[in-house]
């Protein structure tokens, strides 16, 4: 069942992140289609022009079909990358060069792009549902990763799908910690339980080009019965103490009373 929703957490986190890829990747080339537009449209302008001057029928396909080839290489060979992203162009195959962030050129099927490299700061949630403590209790814990791409060609070329890799690298480190740690300890230590984490995943990730800025622990949940003995466990040290300062206080007014008396025997 551990395994199964651990499984089941993971390929909703994947599906939202091929989902956030594809619309990273989903690029509308407004220029390049502008002006392919334009040279397609002053071809069929010519060809008019030629057909009402009577030039003959061979000149004018061969125009048109020179023009719409010029229009095809427009709208395929021209790109344009985003402020916040680099482009992998193969050539035939092999990795050639990082072109972006502007406009730059390819040659079409010569030329392709493998990935568009995101290079802002990326957020991860992931979670570690009911993993065994050191002192063999089952916790659910959810977190979040900030991470960025520092090197676009590694990211492209060592890992085949970096944004799937880093989220279950951060779910796998996650269990690895609280298997190394007490239920008390994790309670009441998580700055150094983000700080592990943050190590233990970037050392990870590094080869790929991404490197972990912070790991933050939003939420631990402990069996509820384990949650109600720990409050009834808390609320007697409550009652322990009152009772203590209690008798403290009345120890305290008897040897006020004591002192009070000894002063009128003399």
């Amino acid at each position: 069942e551990d395994c199964m929703s651990t499984k089941s957490g993971l390929q909703t986190s994947s599906a939202k992140v091929k989902a956030s890829d594809a619309g990273d990747q989903a690029h509308i080339n407004g220029p390049a289609m502008l002006m392919a537009f334009i040279v397609f449209a002053l071809g069929i302008g010519g060809a008019a022009l030629m057909d009402h001057y009577k030039i003959s029928d061979g000149w004018i396909v061969l125009e048109v079909t020179v023009l719409s080839l010029i229009a095809v290489y427009l709208l395929l060979a021209l790109k344009i990358a985003r402020q916040w992203e680099k482009a992998v162009v193969l050539h035939l195959g092999k990795f050639q060069h990082l072109a972006g962030p502007g406009m730059f050129w390819i040659v079409p099927v010569i030329d392709t792009l493998a990935n568009w490299i995101d290079h802002r700061v990326m957020v991860t949630p992931f979670s570690a549902e009911k993993t065994l403590t050191m002192d063999t209790v089952p916790v659910d814990v959810d977190a979040v990763l900030f991470w960025l791409v520092w090197d676009a060609e590694k990211a492209a070329l060592e890992v085949a799908d970096y944004r799937a890799a880093i989220a279950w690298a951060a779910q796998t480190a996650l269990r690895e910690i609280i298997g190394q740690m007490s239920l008390a300890d994790i309670l009441v230590g998580r700055a150094k339980m983000d700080a592990e984490l943050q190590k233990i995943i970037d050392e990870r990730t590094t080869p790929w080009g991404i490197t972990v800025q912070s790991v933050e622990i939003r939420d631990v949940v402990i069996p509820q019965d384990l949650e109600d003995t720990m409050s009834r466990q808390a609320q007697a040290e409550r009652e322990r103490q009152a009772r203590v300062i209690l008798g403290e206080s009345e120890k305290q007014i008897a040897h006020s009373f004591a002192e009070a008396s000894q002063s009128y025997i003399h």
